[in-house]
């Protein structure tokens, strides 16, 4: 029987005290366990940034690629092996800005891969300049004068992508954080989780409290998430109130079945055959 402790790492976290990952940290490790999956079925895929450095703080199979291109690797990992849980991790610049293409292919391809967004509305590793979804007006290293552009909003991007999985989450609202991973691991296509999370160090505008004040849960006996038009709608709330939970789910077929791919043998399975290695060399040649 899979222990909380068998996702443990030995390697030192350095993240600042009191930083948000923790909580997705934290959140992601009981998910996985209710989920009763084995470190040895998991994949974890990361770019570059704070929260790229999850999969080092986690016991399970891992692959850090380059900042902005963590979809595509992950994409890849489940085609050649569609049998493993495949999860991405990354931040809101690593995965708004220079991801952002890869963001939208992914979900329209709609590839049975977990993408978890840490947001913290700020460049964290880079020491705070402003993200795609740093809030207008606010002063940082690049901004000196403040923000004089929108920020971006991902979850009304997915929507109109027709992503089969869109949530938020807040690391202060840790119950309910590790029910949204668990349903997007459990839901079959793209699942794209957006988490709300306070970066201590340089955003001391969307705090613990800040963020607290404002959050509210979807009630999930009275929100229908398939309802696209009312999903749009609450993706573009924020500001006084800001919901949290499913926001939007579709019917799409996932990128696997429409292929095949789910029924076929995986790469690392097959049986190698070298004659017909050699003929391709020869042709090639």
């Amino acid at each position: 029987m899979t222990k909380i402790s068998d996702y443990q790492s030995n390697d030192p976290i350095a993240w600042c005290p009191g930083c948000g990952n923790f909580g997705i940290l934290n959140a992601l490790k009981q998910a996985l366990l209710e989920l009763e999956i084995k470190p040895e079925d998991i994949l974890i895929v990361s770019g570059i940034g704070q929260a790229a450095k999850l999969p080092h703080y986690l016991r399970c199979n891992t692959f850090n690629g380059l900042h902005g291109r963590t979809l595509p690797f992950a994409s890849g990992a489940k085609i050649a092996n569609h049998k493993l849980v495949v999860i991405a991790v990354g931040g809101d610049g690593d995965g708004y800005a220079e991801g952002g293409n890869h963001f939208i292919h992914a979900m329209r391809r709609n590839i049975n891969i977990t993408y978890l967004v840490h947001n913290n509305q700020i460049y964290g590793l880079t020491k705070g300049q402003a993200s795609p979804t740093t809030e207008e007006e606010m002063v940082t290293g690049t901004t000196p004068s403040g923000v004089f552009i929108p920020p971006e909003k991902p979850l009304a991007l997915a929507i109109a992508s027709d992503c089969s999985f869109v949530a938020r989450g807040f690391v202060g609202e840790q119950d309910h954080l590790i029910y949204l991973i668990k349903e997007a691991i459990k839901n079959e296509g793209f699942s794209f989780l957006d988490i709300l999370q306070p970066c201590v160090s340089f955003n001391k505008v969307n705090t613990y409290q800040w963020y607290k004040d404002r959050v509210y849960k979807l009630e999930q006996d009275l929100y229908d998430p398939y309802n696209k038009i009312n999903a749009f709608n609450k993706a573009l709330e924020w500001g006084e109130k800001i919901p949290i939970g499913i926001i939007f789910k579709s019917h799409r077929k996932p990128y696997e079945d429409l292929t095949g791919l789910k029924d076929s043998v995986v790469l690392s399975e097959r049986i190698l055959e070298k004659d017909k290695l050699e003929q391709l060399y020869k042709e090639f040649y």
